[in-house]
């Protein structure tokens, strides 16, 4: 009863909870983790972040192992998250993939559509939207969404960084290299993108292929399609899946 009076401290410990969860999946303690988020909701059943939690683990597991139950558990959660919190992002890109990857490609995006008109003020919907059509295969209509999306934030990492991916596949090397940069200003500790910005500033300099069809990079720049096997990582209080640009 303590709990349900004193919300606040309910919500510390379930952050608490959420956090610890996210380093056991992270270290493959699965069973472990669902405690963890299990004991968020009971602190605070209003809590999001922790239903999210337990539909990506869900997910996860269900998606390894063939069971149909727990991804069927995993979208009750992910739409119960979504109840919670209308636009919570990691929730509606959970969502997205596991009915791709369970051949609803249609309902994916009549989901993040619905979610577009929602929030029309929002550039994560226009992302996400973008990702799920570059998947399918509509680069043009990706494209302009994301540059709607730069119109609402300008310095939004990933519109930045999914442009700059887009721009390198087409072998638009220098302009690649503008996203990229873009993304880089707005936060200097993503690895990943170093690493990338260095092999194209190497082309750049050499002249290999710039503007050509030739000047693809061999490797995509560190995007994992919407249908993909997702790799996950823990960050705070949220387990992060990486199936993004």
């Amino acid at each position: 009863m303590g709990c349900l009076v004193i919300a606040p401290g309910c919500s510390m410990i379930a952050d608490s909870n959420n956090t610890q969860g996210a380093q056991l999946f992270q270290t493959g303690r699965y069973n472990d983790a669902i405690t963890s988020f299990q004991q968020a909701l009971q602190r605070d059943p209003a809590n999001a972040d922790a239903c999210y939690n337990l539909a990506s683990t869900y997910h996860h597991l269900g998606m390894a192992s063939r069971d149909t139950a727990m991804v069927t558990q995993a979208e009750a959660l992910y739409n119960e998250c979504l109840n919670r919190e209308p636009n919570h992002v990691d929730a509606h890109r959970g969502l997205a993939v596991l009915l791709v990857q369970d051949g609803r490609k249609d309902a994916a995006f009549t989901l993040l559509r619905r979610w577009a008109a929602g929030a029309p003020l929002s550039p994560e919907p226009k992302i996400e939207l973008a990702r799920l059509y570059r998947e399918f295969g509509d680069t043009q209509t990706a494209t302009e969404l994301l540059a709607e999306a730069l119109k609402q934030d300008p310095q939004n990492i990933r519109a930045n960084r999914a442009v700059g991916s887009i721009r390198e596949e087409q072998g638009q090397l220098a302009s690649a290299m503008d996203s990229y940069n873009r993304a880089w200003m707005a936060n200097s500790t993503q690895g990943d993108l170093a690493t990338r910005m260095s092999m194209l500033q190497q082309q750049l300099v050499t002249g290999s292929g710039v503007n050509g069809a030739d000047s693809r990079l061999a490797q995509n720049p560190g995007t994992t399609t919407v249908s993909g096997t997702s790799t996950t990582t823990a960050t705070g209080s949220t387990i992060n899946t990486n199936n993004r640009y």
